[in-house]
């Protein structure tokens, strides 16, 4: 009798890569060995063994000794359907992205790190000071540059925030855990974040580190680093 239980069993067996991997190299009908599978699986010969348990115990695949071997072929036709029928729904099927980070959306916009600017909104501020040449980012560190220290200034963040003109100020990338890119860290990082609190660009939220970009924000954005909302709104 078909069950819920049973069929949810079957999903499992062939929902390994591995165990995937070694039913493809059988859809040929040849009937191959623990190590020939193992190969083709990319898996040593012991963990190929266990998955091909697995899978006989499963009555996915059926086991032939002769001599010193063991082979193994596809149980049934209906096994090699089943393969037929996942692979083209695969070739279909988009694949699922990859999620990072914080799934809180209001997390993954913008955020507090320690005392700068976080999420999308902080990689978006530093991804636009590298591209207009503000700011040189390296592995290493970053550099605010003397024309990004006048166009800072320009916007109220003078040197007393970012270091004095022509010095090497404390300006590091910090790898931002939600768009696994660089946002800007030190004390630019911090003259910014302070720079956009003091002018009502963002708001604090009670209870979260989450940031609020108000409407004034987003004008501000716009107008001084090109930065629109990231849905087009």
């Amino acid at each position: 009798m078909v069950t819920t239980v049973s069929i949810a069993q079957i999903g499992a067996l062939v929902g390994d890569p591995a165990r995937v991997a070694m039913l493809q190299a059988l859809m040929d009908g040849r009937a191959l060995t623990a190590s020939e599978l193992a190969e083709a699986a990319g898996v040593t010969p012991q963990t190929a063994s266990g998955h091909l348990a697995q899978l006989a115990g499963g009555a996915v695949v059926s086991v032939t000794r002769q001599g010193r071997h063991r082979y193994h072929r596809l149980a049934t036709p209906e096994v090699a359907r089943l393969l037929e029928s996942l692979m083209l729904v695969a070739a279909n099927a988009r694949p699922l992205p990859v999620q990072t980070g914080p799934r809180d959306a209001k997390l993954r916009m913008a955020r507090s790190c320690y005392d700068h600017i976080a999420g999308w909104l902080g990689v978006s501020l530093a991804d636009v000071m590298v591209a207009r040449g503000w700011v040189e980012v390296a592995e290493d560190g970053a550099l605010v540059t003397p024309e990004g220290l006048h166009r800072l200034a320009g916007f109220g963040i003078g040197a007393a925030g970012v270091g004095a003109a022509g010095a090497r100020p404390l300006c590091r990338p910090c790898l931002d855990w939600s768009e696994r890119r660089p946002h800007l860290a030190g004390r630019l990082g911090a003259a910014l974040y302070r720079h956009a609190l003091g002018e009502d660009w963002v708001r604090t939220r009670e209870g979260s580190r989450a940031l609020e970009i108000t409407p004034a924000g987003w004008r501000a954005l716009h107008d001084q680093f090109g930065i629109g909302h990231p849905t087009g709104g």
